[in-house]
């Protein structure tokens, strides 16, 4: 599983661009609960959680092959990890993402992904990743 969800970061570079960042969420999956799209029996995409609390989660990473983009997978990872928190009592759900005060296209795209599912930005801080790459924090209640 973890050569297939290599593939899919490398597939990504316009998101997954930082070689040791790509290096640190292949290392997570083995501790982070995470769930496979596949089509025909091929990996194409996943999504790794991670609770901080019993109450929250954070989806750490979610990437689908640029193949299958726009077809539903990347929501339907969402749902599916969503479900699952909501029946093991996470009453909210969080995730990172480059702020928008960074004009990059691509996370304007991602922004929009995650606020269409019911996510709402919190904040956005240059205290997590640096004034080079300002995080957004966005949250779902459950």
């Amino acid at each position: 599983m973890t050569e297939a969800c290599e593939r899919i970061l490398q597939a990504l570079p316009e998101w997954f661009g930082i070689p040791a960042a790509n290096e640190e969420y292949i290392r997570s999956l083995a501790r982070l609960t995470t769930f496979v799209a596949r089509l025909r029996g091929e990996l194409v995409g996943f999504v790794a959680l991670e609770r901080h609390f019993p109450e929250s989660a954070e989806t750490h990473v979610l990437a689908v092959h640029p193949e299958h983009h726009r077809r539903g997978l990347g929501r339907a990872l969402l749902m599916h990890a969503e479900a699952w928190l909501r029946s093991r009592g996470v009453q909210v759900f969080h995730v990172k993402t480059l702020g928008p005060s960074d004009p990059y296209p691509p996370y304007a795209d991602t922004r929009a992904f995650y606020t269409a599912f019911g996510f709402r930005p919190l904040f956005e801080t240059t205290a997590l990743w640096g004034a080079e790459n300002p995080a957004l924090v966005l949250a779902k209640p459950l």
